[in-house]
């Protein structure tokens, strides 16, 4: 079912900035997003990005030491989120950088919120090409586990997130 709502030109911009890699500086590099939240507008009518809710590429060893765990931290804990986190591995053949696409849920949720979220995601989805991985996350206890992304990326073949050994 879909529920009208539309994605703001902003949140493909982001989405097309984390995609596209290459980048003609290191201030470039340091400006892009590493993580992003989006929410719905007060309106509740658009997908929008949610003010001062990332993380971006410069933070990382300045403010940020873990990526993952400030990205948690970010998420409300009594409503819903889309994320787009850029997450760095390594398997035991190669180092790897995949977009992950997150739907949090959280069970602490309205059930209002829950819906229009649901309903909303493919309008985000079908912005966001080649995405390979999608995650659904109902609570802390789901996310906080890098182990459990890690799973998600590529399984028992993946050795560290973000620099840190799993």
């Amino acid at each position: 079912m879909a529920s009208g709502v539309t994605v703001n030109d902003e949140v493909i911009k982001v989405f097309n900035d984390m995609k596209v890699r290459k980048s003609s500086s290191t201030e470039d590099v340091k400006k892009r997003k590493k993580a992003v939240l989006f929410c719905l507008s007060d309106d509740k009518k658009k997908i929008v990005v949610e003010e001062g809710k990332w993380i971006l590429v410069g933070d990382i060893g300045e403010t940020v030491d873990d990526p993952y765990a400030c990205f948690v931290k970010l998420l409300p804990l009594n409503d819903c989120r889309y994320g787009l986190y850029d997450a760095t591995y390594e398997t035991k053949e190669s180092k790897k950088e995949d977009l992950v696409f997150i739907f949090w849920a959280p069970e602490g949720a309205p059930l209002k919120s829950k819906m229009i979220y649901a309903s909303s995601k493919d309008a985000i989805k079908k912005k966001f090409t080649g995405i390979k991985h999608e995650w659904q996350v109902n609570g802390l206890d789901d996310i906080q586990d890098r182990a459990t992304l890690a799973d998600k990326l590529g399984g028992n073949v993946v050795v560290s997130l973000e620099g840190l050994p799993l």
